[in-house]
C-alpha cells in the first residue's frame, strides 16, 4: 500500500504473534534530511548519522514520560563520534564529529557506513530515567553497519533478543529520499517454531530502502515481517528538536564565573557559542556580556 505523500515522520509500536513480539517501526525521512541540512553532511555521513538517529527515535519510544537517552557511537572510522539524543515524545537531535566524510561505495554498491563508522569501537547508551544515576550500557561495534551493532547491543546489554533494520537512501545530490527502520523484540515465552518463523521472515525481507521508496508505511514494514497478526498500540510523531536556547547559553556563560567572562570581554569583546546538535549560533556582544558579568559576580552576604 502506498503512503500518503504528505505524511510526516512518525513511529508505530505494538505487539504481534499473541504478545510474543514487541515491534516498532518508523519513518525518519524528514528528520534525517533536517540533520543533513543543518550539518551539511556528505552522503556516507548522512547514512551513518541517519541510521543512528532512526535507532534513537525507536529507542526513545521505549521510554516513558520525561525519560531520555543518548547514543554515542565511537568507532575507529573517519566519521569520529556520532551522538544522538532522543526522548519518549519522539524528539530527536544528533551530530557526527566529521560531517564531510564521503567514501566510495562498498562491495554491494551501497554507502559504506561501516567504513565511515569503523569496525571496532563501542556503542554507549546512557538513559536518564529520572533516578539518581543514569543507566549506562556499552557493547562493542560488531560490524559498523549499525543495524547489527544495535541488534548486538539489545541482546547483550539489555538481554532482549532483537532484530534491528535501519535504512537511509540519498539521491545523486546527497538529499535524503527515504529513511526509516524497525525493531522487532522477542519476549519471554517465544516458542522455537516462532523463532524459526521470525528468522525466515527476516531472511525474506526485501531491502528496507526499496520498500520505503515504493511508499511503504511503518505499519506496512512490520506486516512484511509479522504478517497480519499485528496489534498496533499507538502512533507517535517524530521530529527534529534541539533543547538549546539563548537562555540556556546565558546560564552556561554565567556559570563560567567572573574571571573567565572578564577575560572574554577584554580579549574578544564578544562571544559566539555554537550548538553541536543544531549548529545554531548564539552571539553575545560586549554590552550583553557585561550584563552577564554582573550576574556572575558573587552576591554580597547580608
Amino acid at each position: 500500500m502506498a503512503a500518503d505523500a504528505t505524511k510526516h515522520d512518525y513511529l508505530v509500536r505494538g505487539t504481534a504473534w499473541n504478545g510474543q513480539l514487541r515491534v516498532f517501526a518508523v519513518q525518519t525521512t524528514e528528520l534525517v534530511e533536517e540533520l543533513r541540512r543543518r550539518h551539511q553532511t556528505m552522503p556516507t555521513t548522512t547514512a551513518a548519522l541517519g541510521r543512528t538517529a532512526t535507532a534513537g527515535a525507536m529507542m526513545g519510544a521505549m521510554l516513558k514520560g520525561k525519560e531520555k537517552l543518548t547514543i554515542q557511537v565511537k568507532g575507529d572510522g573517519p566519521v569520529g563520534q556520532i551522538v544522538v539524543d532522543a526522548n519518549a515524545n519522539g524528539e530527536v537531535r544528533g551530530y557526527a564529529d566529521n560531517p564531510e566524510v564521503q567514501l566510495p561505495s562498498n562491495a554491494l554498491g551501497k554507502l559504506d557506513v561501516a567504513g565511515a563508522v569503523g569496525r571496532s569501537g563501542y556503542i554507549h547508551i546512557v538513559k536518564d530515567l529520572g533516578l539518581k544515576e543514569p543507566y549506562r550500557g556499552s557493547t562493542p561495534i560488531v560490524s559498523g553497519e549499525l543495524a547489527e551493532d544495535f541488534t548486538y547491543y539489545f541482546a547483550t546489554s539489555e538481554q532482549t533478543p532483537s532484530v534491528v533494520g535501519l535504512s537511509v537512501l540519498v539521491d545523486e545530490y546527497g538529499r535524503v529520499i527515504t529513511a526509516g527502520g524497525f525493531i522487532v523484540q522477542v519476549l519471554p515465552g517465544m516458542t522455537e517454531e516462532g523463532i524459526t518463523r521470525l528468522e525466515t521472515a527476516i531472511a525474506g525481507l526485501p531491502p528496507i530502502s526499496a520498500l520505503l521508496e515504493q511508499g511503504e508505511t511503518p505499519e506496512g514494514l512490520l506486516r512484511w515481517i509479522v504478517g497480519e497478526e499485528l496489534q498496533l498500540m499507538d502512533e507517535l510523531d517524530v521530529v527534529f528538536k534541539c533543547q538549546c536556547s539563548k537562555e540556556r547559553v546565558e546560564r552556561t556563560l554565567i556559570s563560567m564565573g567572573e574571571q573567565e567572562l572578564k577575560q572574554i570581554i577584554d580579549e574578544d569583546g564578544q562571544a559566539e557559542v555554537e550548538c553541536h546538535f543544531c549548529n545554531e549560533k548564539y552571539v553575545f556582544d560586549r554590552p550583553q556580556l557585561e550584563m552577564l558579568l554582573e550576574q556572575a559576580k558573587p552576591k554580597p552576604m547580608h
